[in-house]
């Protein structure tokens, strides 16, 4: 569904002994008239992930001026209308068509693009921000990855595990407060409710894994261009509920409600484009 929010639906693999693979998950009774709301896929969030506040009021933000704007929960690309600029068997380049509602809560002119490339073990995507204005334009952009887990018949969300070297955690309260969680060392288990929308930062690496206790069928995101990533970027995990067929593995430019506080805000000079890549991969 490219021209509907740059929409990755699913991921599927057929594997050795014609045994299926689902990566990235689509429900079979999505409701498409409210493409937003499915729980499926990748949404692409910009040009802020998460919620965003103005002194205290949620789903607004102050603009470079100090004007007060709305600002809709992650953003309003994952429910924009795109143009197909480029697509092949190989990926799919698509711009954003910002809506008059869009400008009000956004009010630059730019020229904002997804663009993805496929292989046949791996995806690559970037978020792309022109600055087509005469002012340096923020953004703090991210996804929303909604990975199959379990993935194995008969296996349970305890016996996978995530490996990320993060020196920081946090909490986003629903008072848009960033509440500071201490990280064990090691592993992050699946089967842990602590880790139900948990914020993780400051990255050691680029890479992190995740997949079954045993080793095997891993699933790798690559943030970034190099080592380390930006200070800020971001990796979320998140699911709705205990028997959700989904763990949602996120990552981010920053923190939630970064244009208030700063963390992972990035700017985009006039004439100049910013880029946020990520790529997942099975090897």
């Amino acid at each position: 569904m490219p021209e509907c929010g740059a929409r990755l639906l699913d991921w599927n693999l057929t594997l050795a002994g014609q045994r299926q693979r689902s990566v990235i998950q689509w429900p079979d009774n999505a409701d498409w008239d409210n493409l937003a709301g499915v729980r499926g896929g990748n949404p692409i969030l910009f040009p802020f992930a998460s919620r965003s506040y103005h002194r205290g009021l949620e789903y607004h933000w102050a603009d470079p001026d100090g004007k007060k704007r709305p600002m809709p929960r992650h953003g309003f690309a994952r429910e924009g209308r795109f143009n197909i600029e480029a697509i092949d068997e190989e990926g799919f380049t698509a711009r954003l068509q910002p809506t008059a509602e869009d400008a009000e809560a956004y009010p630059f002119r730019y020229a904002f693009r997804v663009r993805y490339r496929f292989e046949e073990l791996a995806l690559k995507v970037e978020l792309l921000l022109r600055n087509e204005d005469e002012r340096p334009i923020p953004w703090s952009a991210g996804h929303h990855f909604y990975f199959t887990l379990p993935w194995i018949e008969g296996s349970r969300r305890k016996d996978y595990e995530l490996h990320m070297q993060a020196k920081k955690a946090v909490y986003f309260s629903p008072e848009g407060k960033l509440i500071g969680e201490k990280l064990q060392p090691g592993p992050i288990n699946f089967g842990d409710p602590a880790i139900v929308d948990r914020i993780h930062f400051q990255l050691r690496h680029r890479q992190i894994e995740f997949g079954p206790l045993g080793g095997e069928e891993r699933v790798f995101i690559r943030i970034g261009d190099g080592e380390p990533p930006a200070a800020n970027n971001t990796v979320v995990t998140w699911t709705e509920s205990e028997d959700s067929p989904f763990y949602c593995v996120e990552p981010w430019m920053g923190l939630p409600n970064a244009a208030e506080h700063g963390k992972g805000l990035h700017w985009v000079d006039p004439g100049q484009e910013g880029r946020f890549v990520t790529e997942v991969s099975l090897y």
